[in-house]
């Protein structure tokens, strides 16, 4: 820190350091332990799985013609709501 002191605490009887660690290399690399080992395991068989099924499954049927009006409906009340004026006075603010 300043003038090479470290400052050291003593916690739970243990002294530890809590300077800030400086690497060599300044790039943030990924963290080895951002996936556990099993959800690494569950997206591996989820992928081989999105690979294999399709196919070893035979194909499936259309599916009826209502229900293809479901994802039209979604993308329909989506528009209307992106498109709808707002009142910008009505709209709460964390700075007023």
């Amino acid at each position: 820190m300043e003038g090479g002191v470290r400052k050291t605490y003593t916690v739970d009887g243990k002294n530890r350091d809590y300077r800030p660690l400086v690497r060599a290399n300044s790039r943030k690399s990924f963290p080895l332990s951002y996936f556990s080992v099993e959800s690494l395991l569950v997206l591996l068989c989820l992928t081989a799985s999105l690979l294999l099924l399709p196919l070893i499954l035979p194909p499936l049927p259309p599916p009826p013609f209502m229900l293809l009006l479901v994802p039209i409906g979604i993308l329909l009340v989506l528009l209307i709501l992106a498109f709808m004026p707002s009142d910008v006075r009505d709209i709460a603010s964390s700075y007023a």
